[in-house]
């Protein structure tokens, strides 16, 4: 990743979520559970999307879940930036910036929204949900384009494998595994909304959203 090279509404997604953080590792503190230290993240009580359930659901939760990220793993972090990079560069530059981010922000915000709606949680925080928007709108517009999938030798067109993730997380969402901490319902709110904004603004030839 050359970083001097990316998209400026790319480069400041990254940067922003990077620093967040660094405030979040920060300010958490080390707790034992079963066992095991893990780092609790006191950040997350503000700005972590909490279930309306829990009586700690704030608004801007809807906007803050997306730029946070869990502290006892930097893959996640890790692996949403490289996504993000990876999918979101090639709109930024289709797009423009203005529209990518407005596009960016609503599927998070609705990634939110089906989360609250239908999800098994407490609190959730990561830019999944805003990044599998970014996914569905990549298939939708390159369909064709070759991807390559970890331990599959050959690459795979975008338009089998963004939706085969969509559908893992549809059976993850129904299935309700123990122990599985993935916000799937935040994963497919992102995605359809994604895929709806581009699928209606191509069909009315829109250029931004609103």
């Amino acid at each position: 990743m050359n970083f001097r090279n990316i998209p400026p509404v790319i480069k400041n997604l990254i940067i922003v979520n990077i620093l967040v953080y660094v405030a979040q590792y920060m300010f958490s503190v080390p707790i034992q559970v079963g066992g095991q230290i893990e780092r609790y993240d006191k950040l997350a009580e503000y700005g972590g999307l909490w279930a309306t359930s829990t009586g700690n659901f704030k608004i801007w939760q809807l906007i803050t879940h997306m730029f946070m990220h869990d502290v006892n793993s930097i893959f996640h972090i890790l692996f949403n930036m490289f996504t993000l990079w990876m999918f979101g560069s090639i709109l930024e530059m289709h797009w423009g910036g203005k529209k990518f981010f407005n596009f960016y922000m609503i599927c998070g915000i609705m990634a939110g929204v089906t989360q609250l709606a239908f999800g098994n949680f407490d609190v959730a925080v990561g830019a999944s949900g805003a990044i599998m928007g970014v996914m569905a709108a990549f298939a939708y517009l390159f369909p064709n384009t070759p991807l390559y999938v970890f331990f599959v030798p050959v690459p795979i067109k975008a338009k089998y494998v963004i939706p085969a993730f969509m559908a893992l997380d549809l059976f993850g969402g129904i299935a309700r595994v123990g122990g599985d901490n993935i916000a799937h319902w935040a994963h497919l709110g992102g995605a359809l909304t994604g895929f709806l904004l581009v699928f209606l603004g191509n069909k009315m030839n829109r250029k931004t959203f609103y």
